[in-house]
């Protein structure tokens, strides 16, 4: 699914239930307001964001251990053995085994070729290697300015709702004769803390999501830029003992 569709359908269920669940919360919490009914819209997104993070990053490991697979496609290169190394690439899957495949598989072409100078087949194999990382990559990052994103609405929204809240809560105050209405500031009052509470959890959520999510792909981008580096290590000596 493209990405502007797959965004594109979160929200308008995220809103939809949203303004569903908001129905059917108790009388006090619907006293924020409809603005109540976006935040869990937000939350909604952020839950459905999270979560495909979480299956795309699983994916992105492959089938096995990452350190494991790294351990035995080096050993095969190391051996010479690259068809054993492309055999592996395929079975582990995931983004990395994609990145050392095309670098494997390309040296298997030019290794061959006497026209091709030593230099220029560690070269092509480092261009297989970067455009495959280029293309992996930003799978991984993918949604996460979305995260921080609909924090950052969240609380703006929240804020709003707050806002609002308190501005029915001093026209409460402002009665004829100094008469209070204290219908109208308990109602003022409670949006502006349900609207409050809401923007918070969301940034709360957000933000944790986000700044765990970048954790995992720098962490995951280190493991690929040390993977591919002792390939194209391994291809220069094989080149230069050759």
């Amino acid at each position: 699914m493209k990405q502007s569709v797959f965004v594109t359908l979160t929200l308008i269920i995220a809103l939809a239930v949203g303004f569903y669940i908001w129905t059917l919360l108790p009388e006090n919490l619907q006293k924020g307001g409809p603005l109540v009914a976006v935040l869990i819209a937000l939350l909604v997104m952020l839950v459905s964001f999270v979560i495909e993070r979480l299956i795309t990053l699983r994916k992105a490991r492959g089938s096995s251990s990452v350190q494991s697979f790294f351990k035995k496609v080096v050993d095969l290169v190391r051996s010479g053995e690259y068809d054993g190394a492309v055999a592996a690439c395929d079975k582990q899957r995931g983004s990395l085994a994609n990145i050392l495949r095309a670098g494997i598989e390309r040296y298997k072409q030019v290794k061959g070729d006497q026209q091709i100078t030593s230099d220029k087949r560690v070269e092509e194999t480092q261009r297989a290697i970067e455009e495959a990382n280029a293309l992996e990559v930003p799978l991984l990052e993918r949604n996460l300015i979305a995260l921080s994103t609909i924090a950052s609405i969240a609380t703006m929204t929240g804020l709003l709702g707050t806002t609002i809240g308190m501005i029915r809560a001093f026209s409460a105050t402002a009665g004829t004769g100094g008469v209070i209405d204290a219908e109208q500031l308990a109602v003022g009052i409670s949006e502006a803390l349900v609207n409050t509470a809401g923007g918070l959890l969301n940034a709360i959520v957000g933000i944790v999501s986000y700044n765990f999510f970048v954790n995992k792909v720098d962490s995951f981008n280190y493991t690929i830029d040390e993977a591919s580096y002792e390939v194209i290590q391994l291809v220069k000596a094989k080149e230069a003992g050759s």
